[in-house]
C-alpha cells in the first residue's frame, strides 16, 4: 500500500518536534525551543506550497507570534496569504488543497486570505488584524508583493491610534481576569502579569519606532539597563513554563491548572520542603514574576 501524499512532510514534522522537545527537557532554553520551531515550519510550508504549485504571484507571510520567529509547541502557525487580485476559480480550489495538506501534515493553521487593498481596509477596523500585520514576515512566494504591503502598512500606521486601541484592549483583557495576577490556577499568556502584557510593550515600542526587544527599550531611556536585563530573564522564564505546559498537555494549554502544577514543578527542578509542596513554590515563582512584569507594563505604558 502506497503511503499518502505529502506523508514524509508530516513524519519530518512529528520527528522534528519530537527532537526539539527532547532537546528542550534535557534543556530549557526557551528562544531556541521557540526560533527552531518556527524556522522548522518555516521549511515545511515553503516545501508545500511549492510542491502544490501555490501560484507564484501569491506571497506566504507569517503574522502574530510565529511573524515574530516565536512558535510555541501547541499554538496556532499564523499565515497570511497575500494576492495580487482576488482568487479565480481554479485559484481558489488550489487555495482549498492548499488549506487542506496543511492540515493532513499536521500544521494546525490561522490562516487569512487577502489583497493588499483588503489588509489596509481590515486593519483600520480591527486592532487585532493591525497588531497581526504588524509582525508579518515573508515566507514564499512574490517578494515585491509583500513590500508593497509593508510599504503600504507603514504609510497608514497610526502610532497614536494603535496605543489608544491596544490600552483599551488590555484593560478588557485584564477585567476578564478581576485586574488580578493572583488567581489560583492563572492563564500564563493572558492574565495580568502574563506573557501577553509584554508583548504589549513590545508592540507599542514597535510603533513607536524602538527596535531592539528589551535593551532597545533600555537604549531609548525608558529602563534601566539592569531593569532590562531582569525583565528579559522573566519572560524568558515564562516562556519556557509555557512551553513545558504545551509538552506536557499535548495541546496547547495556557492556564496553570492544579493538574499541571506539581508536574511542572518536577520539570523546573522544585522539590518539597518541609514547608511547602513543589506545587506551592512553583506558584510563589510565579507570582513574583507577574508582579514585576505588570509593574513594569504598568510604569511603561505611562
Amino acid at each position: 500500500m502506497s503511503n499518502p501524499p505529502f506523508a514524509d512532510l508530516r513524519e519530518r514534522l512529528k520527528s522534528d518536534r519530537a527532537a526539539l522537545a527532547a532537546r528542550f527537557l534535557e534543556k530549557p532554553a526557551a528562544s531556541h525551543y521557540l526560533t527552531r520551531h518556527a524556522a522548522l515550519v518555516d521549511g515545511l510550508l515553503g516545501e508545500l506550497s511549492t510542491r502544490l504549485a501555490l501560484p507564484a504571484t501569491f506571497c506566504l507571510a507569517a503574522v502574530g507570534g510565529y511573524g515574530r520567529g516565536e512558535l510555541f509547541p501547541g499554538s496556532d502557525v499564523d499565515l497570511l496569504l497575500l494576492l495580487p487580485h482576488e482568487p479565480t476559480a481554479k485559484q481558489q480550489a488550489t487555495l482549498e488543497s492548499w488549506v487542506q495538506t496543511c492540515w493532513d501534515v499536521g500544521l494546525e493553521i490561522g490562516h487569512s486570505v487577502r489583497t493588499v487593498d483588503a489588509c489596509m481596509q481590515e486593519a483600520g477596523q480591527d486592532i487585532t488584524v493591525e497588531t497581526n500585520l504588524l509582525e508579518a514576515r515573508f515566507l514564499w512566494g512574490d517578494r515585491s508583493l509583500f513590500v508593497e504591503f509593508s510599504q503600504r502598512f507603514r504609510a497608514r500606521f497610526d502610532a497614536q491610534h494603535f496605543f489608544d486601541g491596544k490600552l483599551a484592549e488590555q484593560l478588557a483583557r485584564h477585567a476578564r481576569f478581576d485586574d488580578s495576577a493572583y488567581k489560583l490556577e492563572p492563564n500564563l499568556k493572558d492574565s495580568p502579569g502574563g506573557l501577553r502584557d509584554l508583548h504589549t510593550i513590545h508592540w507599542l515600542a514597535q510603533a513607536c519606532g524602538i527596535r531592539g526587544g528589551w535593551s532597545g527599550i533600555a537604549r531609548a531611556g525608558l529602563l534601566t539597563a539592569a531593569e532590562a536585563r531582569r525583565i528579559a530573564r522573566e519572560e524568558r522564564s515564562l516562556s519556557a513554563l509555557r512551553i513545558h505546559l504545551h509538552l506536557l498537555a499535548r495541546r496547547r494549554e495556557d492556564r496553570l491548572a492544579f493538574d499541571y502544577q506539581t508536574e511542572l514543578a518536577a520539570r523546573l527542578g522544585l522539590a518539597s520542603t518541609a514547608h511547602k509542596r513543589a506545587g506551592e513554590r512553583l506558584m510563589q515563582g510565579y507570582y513574583r514574576a507577574a508582579k514585576l512584569i505588570q509593574r513594569a507594563n504598568d510604569i511603561l505604558i505611562q
